[in-house]
């Protein structure tokens, strides 16, 4: 992000929206700080005592959750407990002062707390609700509690994942999970988009597993077009060739993508093979498929004699579509992502100086936020409690005694 900022391009295209976070873990929290990201007061509200089980996750710096900090950075944290009827008045208090509730609960929850959207809404007609679960709140399963690896499962993309002789593969990071918080957050601003053209709230429902099912939603088409059932073909689409990835002889490794004809010319030029080409057996996309073990065999023995930096100078130059199989380290060090990706999360004693992957998108007259210290449990209930509902020292207090809330 830029060093130099004025005030305006620091207000981003969602400032003036506050979300009252009523979630915990991944995926609703990647929703927050989407719209925090992007200029919204985002008001996080944890358990007082555990705070949001995210806070438990590894890896540790210094004890505290690098996945947690990534997620919460710049948000504010209210200590409430909703399992009370007291903390759950405080909500519907909250929810009359804000443009959005994002909850995350087991459909049926909120509702039986008494939480439900026409109660929350009674008082803020123009309110946002965005509700993520893992299965939705309609249909069989939507009772049902789910994660990311049942999302992973059930929408088929674990299936497809992985080589044809190994098991279905779910991946080592929270992809469904990240994929319907990203959703969320396009979902919620639709809704506050509607509304200033009618002045009407709306909600919005995300389940886990429908982002990813869209995403992997050919494999549908070929079973109820084709009548196929598409299967691991690890590192290929199963649909172009050549295509995957590929080993240097310096064993590092690198990505090909010769997902159309012109690239796969290109690509045979780059080897010193245009006569690849003319062989029936690789002149067509088709073709190819075809005879895809030998296609790729091919192109990984010509990676295989020159090191990565070589194989990638010589793609580069012939405009081929390739890149370098990064490893963190990797990306931290490399030039674009310092200068277009990366931000400085800072402000934590606990963390020092750290970089992680900023916004996932740039808007031109945004100069994007800055990422300052992770809030502890409840830091800011007496600030937001006085300063947006006008709470009075003395109920504030009155609510910490009996345990309602904590927090500084």
């Amino acid at each position: 992000m830029h060093d130099s900022q004025t005030d305006e391009s620091r207000k981003g295209p969602m400032a003036g929206v506050t979300v009252l976070e009523l979630s915990s873990m991944y995926a609703a929290p990647t929703c927050g700080r989407m719209l925090r990201d992007f200029g919204a007061t985002v008001i996080k509200v944890e358990d007082p005592v555990s705070g949001d089980f995210a806070r438990q996750w590894t890896p540790f710096k210094n004890g505290l959750s690098l996945g947690f900090s990534r997620l919460n950075s710049g948000k504010q944290s209210l200590g409430i407990d909703l399992r009370t009827e007291k903390g759950r008045d405080v909500i519907i208090d909250l929810a009359s002062r804000v443009d959005v509730v994002l909850e995350s609960f087991r459909p049926g929850r909120m509702e039986a707390w008494g939480l439900d959207y026409a109660t929350l809404s009674a008082n803020n007609p123009g309110l946002v609700m965005t509700r993520v679960s893992g299965f939705g709140q309609t249909g069989p399963y939507s009772a049902r509690p789910g994660f990311g690896t049942v999302a992973e499962t059930s929408s088929g993309y674990a299936y497809i994942n992985g080589w044809p002789d190994t098991p279905p593969t779910s991946p080592p990071f929270g992809f469904a999970d990240s994929i319907a918080g990203i959703s969320a957050a396009f979902g919620t601003s639709m809704a506050l988009f509607q509304r200033e053209r009618n002045g009407v709230g709306d909600v919005v429902d995300v389940a886990l597993y429908e982002p990813l099912m869209f995403i992997i939603g050919d494999i549908v088409l070929q079973w109820t077009g084709n009548g196929v059932i598409q299967e691991r073909v690890g590192n290929g689409t199963g649909s172009a060739s050549p295509r995957g990835i590929f080993q240097a002889n310096d064993g590092k490794w690198l990505s090909i993508a010769a997902s159309s004809q012109t690239i796969a010319v290109r690509l045979f030029e780059a080897m010193d093979r245009p006569d690849i080409i003319e062989d029936p057996r690789y002149a067509t996309n088709a073709a190819r498929m075809e005879h895809n073990e030998d296609m790729q065999r091919i192109v990984a023995e010509w990676v295989g004699r020159e090191s990565r930096e070589r194989i990638l100078g010589i793609l580069d130059s012939y405009d081929v579509v390739a890149a370098a199989v990064n490893d963190a380290k990797d990306i931290t060090e490399d030039p674009h992502f310092i200068e277009r990706t990366l931000v400085d999360l800072t402000g934590s004693d606990i963390l020092g100086a750290i970089k992680m992957p900023g916004p996932i998108l740039h808007v031109s007259s945004y100069s994007g936020p800055e990422y300052i210290g992770v809030p502890e449990i409840g830091q800011h209930t007496s600030e937001v409690l006085s300063g947006l509902l006008g709470y009075t020292k003395d109920r504030i207090a009155s609510l910490a005694s009996e345990g309602i809330i904590t927090g500084k």
